[in-house]
Parts: structure tokens; sequence; C-alpha cells
């Protein structure tokens, strides 16, 4: 989810005090980002157990209640997907702390081909201090990717947004029509939940 919230602050206490709704929507990561250039602006990421539930956890009574309690006033734009690729181009046991998020919901041509066309660039994307990156591809839409870009520092990710790498064809689609433009952030907090309470 992403979405404006006229105090961010609020969104974390409303997620933890929600947890219990969250385990019984199969839900067992919950990750906050806020982001770095657009005041107000939040994303929520959350992992659930399958995708069964996702139509369950759009129509839940407490995820519009949460969506209350945040101070929304408009449906937020919602990504259902799975993941599809992770790409790590970075140490794992690095003690670095977490980079800045650049997020992209747009339409892309083919998810497999992209898949192979980013593995075949992971010299540039280490070039440009990715860290890691992930593909997800839409439940409804196979032609609709979240694509989530860890990078070094907020200034490699401005140097990124201003001049991608030719691979990164999702870049073009953000912000056009129903997706959302470029999220650019840094990770706050996250929640495992246990399923068993």
């Amino acid at each position: 989810m992403d979405y404006r919230v006229s105090d961010p602050t609020r969104v974390w206490p409303v997620l933890q005090r929600s947890r219990d709704a969250l385990a019984d929507l199969g839900v067992h990561h919950v990750l906050v980002y806020t982001s770095t250039l657009d005041c107000g602006r939040v994303m929520v990421t959350m992992a659930l157990r399958s995708k069964e539930p996702v139509l369950k956890v759009l129509r839940s009574k407490a995820f519009l209640n949460w969506f209350d309690a945040v101070g929304l006033e408009d449906i937020p734009a919602i990504f259902a997907g799975e993941t599809v690729e992770k790409m790590s181009f970075v140490d794992p046991d690095s003690a670095e702390p977490p980079g800045v998020i650049v997020a992209v919901i747009a339409p892309v041509e083919d998810v497999a081909t992209l898949i192979t066309r980013v593995n075949e660039a992971r010299p540039r994307f280490s070039a440009a201090k990715t860290r890691n990156l992930r593909i997800y591809q839409a439940f409804d839409d196979e032609h609709e990717a979240m694509i989530l870009h860890e990078i070094k520092s907020e200034e490699d990710a401005r140097r990124w947004i201003d001049n991608p790498d030719e691979v990164a064809e999702w870049m073009a689609g953000a912000g056009v029509g129903p997706y959302p433009p470029i999220f650019v952030g840094r990770f706050q907090h996250m929640m495992r939940i246990d399923e068993k309470r």
C-alpha cells in the first residue's frame, strides 16, 4: 500500500494494535517505509502465508478500520502479488544499515523477460550501488509488477531515478494512469507475526 497521511507517526502504533487482526488474516510480516521526498507519504508491505486470503484482507473490516485510524481519506494504491525474483548484490552478512528504497508499481511487457534482462545486467546494477532488488508480479494482471530496489544512499537513488539503466523499463510507467509515482524512502519498522498465538 502506498498512501499519504497527515501524520506518518500514527501508522506504526495502529499496526501494532492490529497485530491479532493481521494474524487472523494470515499476515506474517509487516514493513513500514516513509518517504524521504514526499512529506506524509508512507508505504506498507504485508507478507501473507498464501494468496487465497488477499481478497479477504482487502475486504476486511479490520483493514478498513485501520485506514480510518491512520487518517486516510482515499483508498490507497494497493498492489497484490507474489515474489518472482530476489537478487542480492552485496554480501548478506554486511553490517551496513538499510539503504534507500526505490519502489515502482508499473506495467511491464513480460515479467519473465524482464527477470532475464535484469540478471544479464547485474554488473550495471552493482555499479549503480544497488544492494537488493525484488520483483513481484500482480495476481490479477500478468503485465503488472512491483519492483523494490534497495540502493546504498539517497544520492545514489536520485542518480538512478534521473538516469535509470536501459533494462529498467518499469521506470517509465511510474506515475502514469492508475500507477503511483516512484516511492523513495527509508525503512522504519518491521513486525513479525507468529501464527501460533
